[in-house]
């Protein structure tokens, strides 16, 4: 699970600066509309509603912004409606890519998408071409400085948890759910005051690719660029790069 550890770890961190948190602020009412048009405004009863909530809080949105986003999914309010669309390719060295997309324009988007990929050393592909080397889960990181391994697992064990990683070397605990059992993991550690470092409902690669430093270098470009696209919500990908590289990326 390193690569993904990894990965995570750098996007958190590059995600509390000014710049990134503005456009965090646009991706993440986009969701929050999109969920509360599919699942209705209430985060009790909807769970991807409640997610993208917690990313907000994350990122501190101010309150206004998060209701006026529900008011707009639900047509409580004028807003613009997004279609969902996932696109799948590869990137250097063939690494497996998958990005989620909310536009108001395929025509325009699915273009760039293409663009940046063959720009950064990858290419788009068929529809499947890689999503069987993906399994969606839930995924959690509690810092290991915050609470110990045996009281992070018993919570999260006894509320369904399908596994924890406690990699040496690592600052976090990696735990893994069933997707349907992530609200209710989450919940667990919140009840047994575990601070919660990154919670989110994710694509968990089956392998990973492990790469030089040249080949790694290109690789966090791409997802630099492609996550710094507005219209990319999530982008997902099977690589591991080497802890130097990983270090000056900013994990």
């Amino acid at each position: 699970m390193s690569g993904h550890s990894k990965w995570s770890q750098i996007k958190h961190k590059k995600a509390h600066s000014d710049a990134k948190r503005g456009k965090a602020f646009t991706k993440i009412v986009k969701e929050i509309a999109v969920a509360a048009r599919i699942g209705g405004g209430d985060p009790d009863g909807n769970p991807r509603l409640r997610t993208a909530i917690e990313k907000a809080k994350e990122v501190n949105m101010p309150h206004d912004n998060i209701k006026k986003a529900i008011m707009k999914g639900t047509g409580e309010l004028p807003g613009v409606s997004y279609e969902e669309h996932v696109y799948e390719g590869y990137g250097p060295a063939g690494v497996a890519i998958m990005i989620e997309v909310l536009t108001d324009n395929k025509n325009r988007t699915l273009p760039e998408i293409r663009h940046m990929l063959s720009k950064h050393g990858g290419n788009l592909g068929e529809t499947g071409c890689v999503s069987w080397l993906f399994d969606k889960k839930g995924y959690i990181l509690v810092e290991k400085s915050k609470s110990s391994e045996d009281t992070v697992m018993s919570a999260a064990l006894d509320a369904g948890a399908e596994d924890m990683k406690n990699d040496p070397g690592e600052d976090n605990y990696e735990i893994i759910t069933a997707p349907e059992d992530f609200e209710a993991v989450r919940e667990a550690l919140e009840k047994a005051k575990i601070p919660v470092d990154s919670a989110e409902v994710t694509m968990i690669p089956k392998n990973y690719v492990l790469l030089d430093d040249k080949a790694a270098d290109q690789m966090i470009r791409l997802m630099d660029v492609l996550e710094d696209h507005d219209d990319v919500q999530n982008v997902y990908a099977n690589f591991d790069i080497p802890d130097k590289v990983a270090e000056k990326a900013g994990a």
